[in-house]
């Protein structure tokens, strides 16, 4: 506050700089209700699913809000926890660790893409605590169009509702940086030798996107492929041998190849019997990697028979990922403090 304002003056809060770290987004429950509102707004992103609403709508609304929820719920169950979806809870500690590390140069705050809490919710929350000056970061490492646009759209429609805004950053992507791939090579370096077996392949696994998407020009696949090369120069194992792959296909569309569950199924049937699954993509364990990859990828891999398995974690608010965020926070918040 401003002591030489005058005694009328309404209050005000200015001169503050605020963090937003965004994540995709999660249900409030792990109940079919829940999960297809959730739903419902995720597949409603014109950047999420392209075809023209007029066509998609109807099946949207008419086929798999009525019969997808109930499934996706279910998987929910299997990664609920106490503190509620594993997204939101490790993304809820990523900014409390990020703000005890930043100190008071900066208020930090969390939001989902989708879901709660929202981002025009965050934005104006910090606003309101005087941040003039807001870094939004997105959690993708990887730029896609529909994740790391879909926030910028997001915190544009909410400036465009404003008479003040404040100055807006963003952090870009960072899947080639030097701290993002020091940290990945070294915590899932620390989570391999601490099984209890040797994997002969460790399965890079991305999440998908339609393969058309690369052909229009999104950069997202050759992203993946750069930290992939990246990562495994780093981890130097020549013991093991790394494959990269795309998950979570959806629908009929052809989708970025090799899908992760057929490379499963195949190593498996080609005598691979030890195998490890890493998701560098995803800066926070969630659904895709706690059902999809943990639970269901197991299955896959020793029903076709495979002996050994095991999904390593994401980064989530471990010291490595936690030392690699402040210093690209830090980074971008450069001039600013």
């Amino acid at each position: 506050m401003n002591a030489h304002l005058p005694p009328d003056h309404p209050p005000v809060q200015t001169g503050r700089i605020g963090v937003l770290l965004v994540n995709l987004g999660t249900p409030d429950a792990p109940t079919t209700g829940a999960v297809r509102r959730y739903l419902g707004e995720f597949l409603s992103d014109r950047r999420v699913v392209e075809i023209p609403q007029i066509a998609w709508q109807p099946i949207l609304r008419g086929i798999i809000l009525n019969t997808r929820p109930k499934k996706s719920a279910h998987a929910y169950q299997q990664v609920w926890t106490d503190d509620g979806s594993p997204l939101a809870a490790i993304t809820a500690q990523q900014a409390a660790k990020l703000q005890v590390m930043m100190g008071d140069a900066v208020m930090v705050d969390w939001a989902m893409r989708y879901g709660t809490p929202s981002i025009p919710d965050g934005l104006a929350a910090l606003f309101a605590a005087g941040c003039e000056r807001i870094l939004l970061a997105p959690m993708y490492p990887q730029y896609c169009a529909a994740t790391t646009a879909t926030v910028v759209d997001k915190a544009g429609d909410w400036l465009r509702a404003q008479r003040w805004q404040p100055a807006l950053r963003t952090l870009p992507p960072y899947h080639d940086d030097p701290a993002y791939i020091g940290a990945l090579a070294s915590d899932l370096g620390r989570q391999l030798e601490a099984l209890e077996f040797v994997p002969e392949v460790l399965l890079l696994s991305f999440h998908g996107m339609p393969k058309r998407t690369l052909e229009l020009g999104d950069p997202y696949h050759c992203h993946c492929r750069k930290t992939a090369r990246l990562l495994e120069d780093a981890m130097a194992r020549p013991d093991v041998r790394f494959i990269t792959t795309f998950q979570s296909r959806f629908g009929p569309a052809k989708w970025l190849e090799p899908a992760t569950d057929t490379v499963l199924e195949a190593e498996a049937k080609a005598g691979t019997k030890r195998l490890a699954i890493a998701a560098p993509g995803f800066s926070a364990d969630c659904l895709e990697t706690l059902e999809e990859l943990a639970i269901r990828g197991r299955e896959q891999f020793t029903d076709a028979g495979g002996e050994h398995f095991h999904a390593l974690d994401c980064l989530n608010a471990g010291a490595a990922g936690m030392a690699m965020l402040e210093a690209l926070v830090r980074r971008e918040l450069g001039g600013w403090i």
